[in-house]
């Protein structure tokens, strides 16, 4: 797995990406710290650093059921989480063969616009501002379309205040009923599949047992007859004489 590594600031802080890694747009951010050496340490130790996940950026379901409530997922983490940033979010909702309109804003505190989906939006997002999801409650066919994540930070450096804006894209597709997992349908295959070959397997083994039994019987009752058909004058003259 490649992974490219690239130091942000004074080698404390790193953001580690990999398109391989989960999903195809997954990024981690990762801090290192050193642990100060403690004199009491034991002979042979050493102090190590210490690391830990912040944020990962993972893709929202894509497919959802009529009445259940549907979370969109959209997350947009910081490189510099020290850094103080002014965060806007809006989310846009397109129809099929529509134009794209405000359902949601987040402006200095949570707001719900009016449009169709007035009373049934919820703010599910983190209180970094690093997680800005929301929640579609009691979720209607005509909820299916295009929804867009725009999510602008500027940021409040010494210097300059730089502006960044990212947006993530979600389609939306609603079913009246819950289709099976293709992961589900494929373990259930398999499973019928391995009954199967352990109902023939153990069926030749029945088969193969029984005819060693009957074989085994047959040569004992052919030795019984073998025996039996010899005259009782051989039977006698073919035992062993005993001396005096």
């Amino acid at each position: 797995m490649s992974m490219r590594l690239s130091s942000l600031s004074h080698d404390s802080c790193f953001f580690v990406s990999s398109p391989s890694l989960l999903f195809s747009n997954v990024a981690l951010l990762v801090l290192a710290s050193p642990i100060p050496p403690v004199p009491s340490l034991s002979p042979g130790l050493s102090p190590v650093n210490v690391c830990f996940p912040v944020c990962v950026e993972v893709p929202s379901e894509t497919e959802a059921v009529q009445g259940n409530p549907m979370k969109l997922r959209c997350i947009s983490c910081m490189k510099r989480e020290e850094v103080e940033a002014t965060t806007v979010v809006e989310w846009f909702y397109r129809p099929e063969g529509g134009k794209d309109f405000l359902i949601y804003e987040y402006r200095n505190g949570q707001q719900e616009v009016e449009s169709p989906f007035q009373g049934r939006l919820q703010w599910n997002g983190s209180k970094d501002l690093q997680d800005v999801s929301i929640t579609v409650l009691n979720v209607t066919l005509n909820d299916s379309g295009l929804y867009t994540c725009n999510v602008s930070r500027e940021f409040a450096f010494e210097a300059h205040r730089p502006f960044v804006k990212t947006t993530r894209l979600i389609p939306l597709r609603v079913t009246e009923e819950a289709g099976e997992d293709f992961t589900s349908v494929v373990s259930e295959i398999m499973m019928y599949i391995l009954l199967v070959f352990l109902t023939l397997w153990l069926l030749i083994e029945m088969i193969y047992c029984y005819r060693k039994v009957s074989k085994a019987e047959e040569a004992a009752q052919e030795n019984a007859s073998d025996y039996l058909a010899i005259p009782s004058e051989n039977k006698e003259s073919s035992a062993v004489p005993v001396e005096e």
